[in-house]
């Protein structure tokens, strides 16, 4: 976060903000006071996927309470739940994050970052230029259907444990067990590492 300046300010109501503040937020950002680790994946396969997913990174970074530790490599992937070639192929990573947020504030924000890449919401499985999951919450089981814990089809996905096993191979998935046992029991078939692309921790 970063004061503004008022020189050449058009708008006599915006007031900067004060410098005391600032520190206290970059402060508070930083040190996050008993974080909880998330899991979130990302997916898009329409416009420019890569830098939609670069993009969403930035923006989770940029959420007060949110700190971004791991990001995985990127996936190719077939689309999920639909007929084989009526989409484009997806992108998708896992990125590791530590947050003050509790778990319906994070859908908020994951929710909102989607509407920012204009998400569509017109159909199941339909094609979308972003989709942000949570997939896991600390160690939280719960069934809760606005959000359930882990994510409920997590653990048939290589497309969500194959970059979150690159990035975190002792991973374990609550109330499933290793996220390695758990892809090795997966077909990995349309599921391939991109290793010529590359997403970056934000600055």
């Amino acid at each position: 976060m970063t004061a503004f300046s008022t020189e050449g300010q058009s708008d006599p109501t915006v007031q900067p903000v004060p410098a005391s503040v600032v520190e206290q937020v970059d402060a508070a950002d930083t040190t996050l006071h008993n974080p909880k680790r998330a899991v979130i994946s990302l997916g898009s396969n329409l416009g420019n996927r890569l830098e939609t997913l670069q993009g969403a990174i930035d923006a989770l970074e940029d959420t007060p309470g949110v700190r971004i530790k791991a990001v995985s490599p990127v996936y190719e992937t077939e689309p999920w739940g639909v007929e084989p070639g009526s989409q484009p192929s997806y992108f998708n990573a896992v990125v590791l994050l530590k947050t003050t947020l509790p778990p319906s504030s994070l859908l908020e924000r994951a929710h909102a970052v989607e509407e920012a890449f204009h998400r569509v919401r017109d159909e199941r499985w339909g094609a979308r230029t972003l989709d942000v999951d949570i997939v896991a919450y600390a160690d939280v089981v719960d069934d809760d259907p606005h959000l359930t814990l882990p994510h409920p089809r997590a653990h048939q996905r290589a497309f969500v444990l194959a970059p979150w096993h690159d990035v975190e191979p002792e991973a374990r998935l609550p109330g499933r067990g290793a996220v390695a046992d758990l892809l090795g029991a997966l077909p990995r078939e349309g599921v391939e590492a991109r290793k010529d692309l590359e997403l970056h921790l934000p600055d």
